[in-house]
């Protein structure tokens, strides 16, 4: 694999340097025909004078065709006509010209019907999607000219995407339970092509109107009217084509940044896009982060040090960007980068704008320069409140007719945030209160004016803020007179919290109508690609995977030395130690399956992974433990305590056991978090053991019995050894096999019963990925 992936950066690297070499060729080769064309006009107006007097003599004189030794090129430059053998090079059509292989006729179709399609060599592949990268470069760089303008929009014409404008009005949130309110009455949109930033101070609702837009808003109840594209659909109908980067970097640290790019671009591209197209998009996603010096580096993890945060915030946009969104929300993108990292995200985010990309970001505190590079702003007060939406270069002009006057060598929008947040007042007024900012704004734009702010507005009228901000504080002393008993409270949140997972369920198991128009990758490819990430996962683990083979082996050669086979009681007290520490130490091995990227599976699935997908991917590369790990303990076991039965026998009932309790761990590590999760595996075997080896039990006991693995494990385990037993031990055997309620013929029956366990444990436990998901912590 190390060798693979060595020859792939190899080719890559010589197909880069082939085509910077022909780019500057070509740059070099336009340059000379410049200087030449140059020359030939300064020699022509040189000569002007000498050529117009001789003129009227050459009109009447026709030239012998052997005279007539240059023709103009199509460039401009001069060639001999009569040489047959000389021909113009251009380099600049050798490095735009598309890649193709020979024309290829599929059965009997005439010459004529011969079609040309691309190559699919690597080579190949990474040569047509570095010259692409190349030219939109190049045309970038270019001096602005119309001719430049024109022939950028004419290439990125073919990359337009779908468009997605969103309108909103008097968007109001009230969290579920509570019904505080954390969004009031925000008006305005969000246009295609243009980058909007979202500001405001903490607690102002930022996030959560990024959230409400995207549809993540789980945990509050929203109001208001939200079109898309002038229709009232869900957001949710859009989901294949939208992307949403979140404030946390939540990526695959046990990959390379070019395994996280690449994963993402495969199970979110339309199926239609070939693969050429499908390396362009990425590696045009690693170009414009400038993440191509790292590429081929882990991500890394807490415990394992990887790439930086800087680096890591990059990555975790470009998961986003390389699925070709047409709205494109970030959550503060640019907070722990650096000036010239957060440039780069911006000019990567402004040249998805180009192509039609509607893109909305949260920010705190950006320099002066990064937020000239925005389309848009808005500014959110804290209620969450606009106080401003709209371009950029009129921000100061409209504060200013506010009477906010933007100082000298003072950044506008932190002073801007400074005044929302309170912390400074404007120079001509010492008194201005930022309550009257939204009121404002409203009047501006002759929004309705709603009920909470009429107080405030009618006070604006009466030149008296005092009023309103009394009348304020009154009604919030009323407010707090009505509080709430410690049961209306408890009932309320125990209410909130089905109301929030009944919406869950529904969301989860209601299918929505797909108004995305594009066609991603269904459950089949899903499954192998998810498949190959999780086995290139273990592979790298495998450092873990032998800790825990050693223990496995330590606790078979233990077990088996201290707990001697005992033919009075058909070694059932061995296989009780046998079972508990299987339990433990396999259920404690299995949650990490899927607690340790609980994360990025939120986020994934949020983004539309199939998550039946997902479980069984996951669950196919952990059945190579589940026959690996009955063989590690078996060996060490079986030698030192050498009991009757075959090895074959101990190991089919051990491959049932792990099965079984590794099926009963995934509900733990999806349910639970990664600490009561191991509190269950370790507390879970033991208490099923004890109440399986116990005799007599009372009423409900006894028939829970047969509900518990353990029981029917060692019954299967009791009864393979037991058939060993013959002539004299037979009264013995049927003591005990009667004493225990065993039966002799039952072991495929103990058999059968772990495996549907197993089987029915691993049910519940895809229920519960698809239900318990993080929309219970929004």
């Amino acid at each position: 694999m190390y060798i693979r992936e060595k020859r792939k950066m190899k080719t890559r690297q010589k197909v880069v340097r082939q085509i910077q070499e022909q780019f500057n060729a070509a740059e070099r080769w336009k340059s000379a025909v410049d200087a030449a064309k140059r020359i030939g006009r300064n020699l022509s107006r040189h000569h002007s004078k000498a050529f117009s007097e001789a003129q009227g003599t050459r009109r009447n004189y026709e030239l012998h065709p052997k005279f007539n030794t240059t023709v103009e090129d199509t460039d401009g430059s001069r060639r001999p006509h009569h040489d047959p053998s000389y021909q113009s090079h251009n380099y600049e059509e050798d490095l735009y010209r598309p890649v193709e292989v020979p024309p290829i006729a599929a059965g009997g179709e005439s010459s004529s019907t011969k079609k040309h399609v691309f190559a699919q060599t690597k080579s190949q592949i990474f040569r047509y999607a570095y010259r692409e990268i190349e030219k939109e470069k190049a045309l970038q760089n270019k001096p602005p000219s119309w001719d430049a303008v024109v022939h950028l929009g004419q290439e990125l014409q073919g990359q337009k995407r779908r468009r997605i404008e969103i309108q909103f009005k008097d968007l109001c949130m009230y969290l579920k339970g509570s019904g505080k309110k954390i969004l009031s009455n925000v008006t305005g949109k969000l246009s295609p092509g243009r980058v909007t930033a979202v500001m405001g101070p903490s607690g102002a609702g930022k996030t959560t109107f990024l959230n409400a837009l995207a549809g993540k808003a789980y945990s509050s109840t929203t109001t208001g009217e939200i079109l898309i594209n002038g229709r009232a659909d869900p957001i949710r109908y859009y989901k294949k084509i939208i992307g949403f980067v979140p404030q946390d970097d939540i990526v695959h640290g046990n990959l390379t940044v070019e395994e996280n790019l690449w994963f993402s671009a495969r199970y979110r591209l339309s199926l239609n896009m070939s693969k050429a197209d499908q390396v362009l998009v990425v590696e045009r996603i690693i170009d414009a982060l400038g993440l191509e010096s790292i590429r081929s580096s882990m991500v890394g993890t807490v415990e394992k040090r990887g790439i930086s945060g800087g680096q890591r915030k990059r990555v975790n946009v470009g998961l986003e960007m390389v699925m070709e969104p047409s709205l494109l929300i970030l959550d503060e993108p640019t907070s722990g980068l650096d000036s010239t990292s957060s440039q780069l995200v911006l000019k990567a985010l402004r040249r998805e704008a180009l192509v039609g990309v509607n893109v909305g970001v949260v920010l705190h505190q950006p320099s002066y320069s990064l937020f000239r590079l925005f389309d848009d702003v808005m500014f959110l007060a804290k209620g969450g409140r606009t106080v401003y939406l709209g371009p950029v270069d009129e921000v100061e002009s409209y504060f200013s007719s506010m009477g906010i006057v933007i100082p000298e060598r003072i950044n506008p929008p932190d002073h801007i945030m400074d005044v929302l947040e309170g912390v400074c007042k404007p120079e001509s007024n010492p008194t201005f209160d930022p309550k009257i900012l939204p009121v404002k704004w409203i009047q501006y734009n002759d929004f309705s004016m709603p009920p909470d702010l009429r107080g405030i507005a009618a006070s604006i009228s009466q030149s008296s803020v005092e009023m309103g901000s009394r009348s304020e504080n009154t009604e919030s002393s009323t407010s707090m007179k009505a509080r709430k008993s410690f049961i209306q409270e408890f009932w309320q949140e125990f209410t909130s919290l089905l109301e929030v997972r009944w919406d869950d369920i529904t969301n989860t198991f209601t299918r929505l109508e797909d108004l995305s128009g594009r066609r991603t990758p269904g459950a089949w490819r899903q499954f192998k690609m998810i498949f190959m990430r999780v086995a290139l996962q273990r592979f790298r683990e495998a450092r873990l995977q032998t800790q825990d083979y050693l223990i496995l082996l330590l606790c078979g050669a233990c077990l088996g030395l201290i707990t001697p086979s005992k033919d009075s009681s058909l070694s059932s007290n061995n296989y009780t130690y046998v079972i508990i520490a299987l339990s433990l130490l396999c259920m404690v091995s299995a949650l990490r399956t899927f607690s340790i990227d609980k994360l990025q599976y939120w986020r994934e699935s949020a983004s539309g992974i199939n998550r039946v997908a997902y479980f069984l991917a996951k669950d196919t590369v952990d059945h190579f433990n589940t026959v690996i790990k009955p063989v590690v303990f078996m060996s060490m076991f079986y030698f030192f305590n050498n009991p009757r039965s075959s090895f074959v026998e101990n190991y089919v009932v051990t491959i049932a056991l792990i099965y079984c309790v590794t099926g009963i761990a995934y509900i733990f590590a999806i349910t639970f978090d990664s600490g009561p999760a191991q509190l269950w595996s370790v507390f879970l075997p033991i208490i099923f053991t004890l109440i399986a080896t116990k005799r007599d039990l009372p009423g409900f006991l006894s028939y829970l019995q047969y509900l518990i693995y353990a029981r029917w494990a060692l019954e299967a385990y009791v009864i393979a050894n037991a058939r060993k037993y013959n002539g004299v031990w037979l009264i013995t055997r049927c003591e005990i096999l009667y004493g225990a309620g065993y039966d002799l013929n039952h072991w495929a029956l103990c058999l059968s019963v772990l495996f549907i366990m197993g089987f029915l444990a691993r049910c519940i436990s895809l229920l519960c990925l698809m239900i318990c998901n993080r929309k219970r912590q929004q």
